[in-house]
């Protein structure tokens, strides 16, 4: 098994992990305060990888904290301006706007990494904003503020996919991985005793949450997708985890009976093959 497929398999199951816990997180969301919840949840996954790791904290060079809080920041953005948004905006546009950094990572990859992308890639990228455009039904063409801190969420997203593909093939990417958790755990406690009522749960659906998120969703799968991220390209990166709605969508149908549309059917088809015409190796490269 070749390094760039490892990867992938490894960043498709971070993908189904992300997708998968969609719904524990907003039933976790409507028992506590959203910021509140992620410090929590972030807490947790720092906590859980400091005692795996500790030794690497500890001798974690300069460069690595400092761009590790870098991405951590842009990774808290994301969180941040998503959460926001969501008051102004429906759960469909936001799916939507969100998924669009899927069409900002290569011009990001493009301007900061030098790297040329092939017509595949494009045409790649293409297909899953297509397929996401109809998996997130009911998606309106009026623009508000709620759809405004949304496209801020996806460049905040953007950034951090691109700057894990810049940075991870250089440092400790447990040690990369870990500083950025305790950063987005900080920033979200910092919000959560400014803006919310911080609270200790009582109630054990939220706790299964916290821990089922703090250290599959977030501990393991960042840890995954900054050590296996190095191995690829910033944009194949974001093409398969596009992917997200659709796990999202399969897991609703399968635990909440959520029906899935034929306009959803069609949509998740459509990221699907993006991801497989991701993965063919392009007339360019065959030129070469």
């Amino acid at each position: 098994m070749t390094k760039k497929l490892k990867s992938d398999i490894m960043l498709i199951l971070v993908t189904v992990i992300w997708g998968s816990t969609f719904i524990i997180v907003k039933n976790a969301t409507s028992v506590i305060p959203v910021y509140n919840f992620l410090f929590l949840r972030f807490l947790i996954a720092f906590i859980v990888l400091a005692i795996l790791y500790g030794k690497r904290l500890v001798n974690i060079d300069k460069r690595t904290f400092i761009v590790s809080v870098l991405v951590g920041t842009m990774l808290f953005l994301g969180y941040a301006f998503q959460t926001l948004g969501l008051k102004y905006t429906t759960a469909s546009k936001s799916g939507f706007i969100s998924g669009f950094n899927v069409v900002l990572v290569p011009i990001l990859e493009a301007f900061f990494l030098k790297a040329k992308l092939s017509k595949t890639s494009w045409i790649s990228v293409i297909l899953a904003m297509v397929g996401l455009l109809l998996i997130t039904t009911n998606v309106d063409l009026k623009i508000n503020f709620g759809d405004f801190l949304t496209f801020l969420c996806a460049v905040s997203f953007a950034f951090q996919i691109v700057l894990i593909a810049k940075y991870a093939p250089s440092v400790d990417t447990i040690s990369f991985a870990t500083i950025q958790i305790l950063v987005v755990a900080t920033l979200s406690g910092i919000l959560s005793f400014i803006y919310e009522k911080p609270t200790i749960p009582t109630n054990k659906t939220v706790w299964f949450a916290l821990i089922l998120t703090g250290i599959f969703a977030t501990a393991f799968a960042l840890t995954v997708q900054n050590t296996m991220q190095a191995n690829t390209s910033a944009t194949h990166a974001a093409i398969i985890f596009s992917l997200e709605p659709v796990f999202s969508a399969i897991t609703a149908f399968l635990v909440a009976g959520e029906v899935m549309t034929l306009k959803s059917i069609i949509g998740g088809f459509l990221m699907l093959l993006s991801m497989i015409l991701s993965e063919m190796p392009s007339k360019d490269k065959l030129r070469a």
